[in-house]
């Protein structure tokens, strides 16, 4: 399963893998891979991977197990730090961002999770 608040990972995959689209920010899918961890799903990749820093892009696509299982207190533990890592960051800049550089950054987004897919 995919987190994603990525159109470009939605469009590109929606009808090949499990998508779930969050229409909101960074924080937001975070906070909904949380939600689904509590549930016993498990972390695929890290809530943070990428050189990109989350004060420096709004998109963010992460991967989880499709199957529930007992909760995977590692991976509870990873995204919980991951949230409190994003509420470090100054995000004003973000306010700023014109729409060739958000294009740009959802690629960024779309070629991380690639990888991870190895695709």
């Amino acid at each position: 399963m995919i987190i994603t608040n990525n159109d470009w990972v939605l469009n590109k995959y929606k009808e090949s893998l499990n998508i779930v689209y969050i229409d909101g920010t960074f924080k937001d899918v975070l906070i909904a891979v949380r939600d689904k961890l509590h549930l016993g799903h498990e972390l695929l990749t890290h809530p943070l991977a990428s050189s990109v820093k989350p004060s420096e892009t709004p998109y963010k696509s992460i991967m989880i197990s499709d199957e529930k299982k007992i909760i995977n207190f590692n991976s509870v533990y990873m995204i919980e730090n991951a949230i409190i890592t994003y509420d470090k960051f100054d995000k004003e800049k973000l306010k700023f961002l014109d729409d060739k550089s958000a294009e740009d950054l959802k690629l960024v987004d779309l070629t991380v999770l690639e990888s991870a897919l190895n695709i």
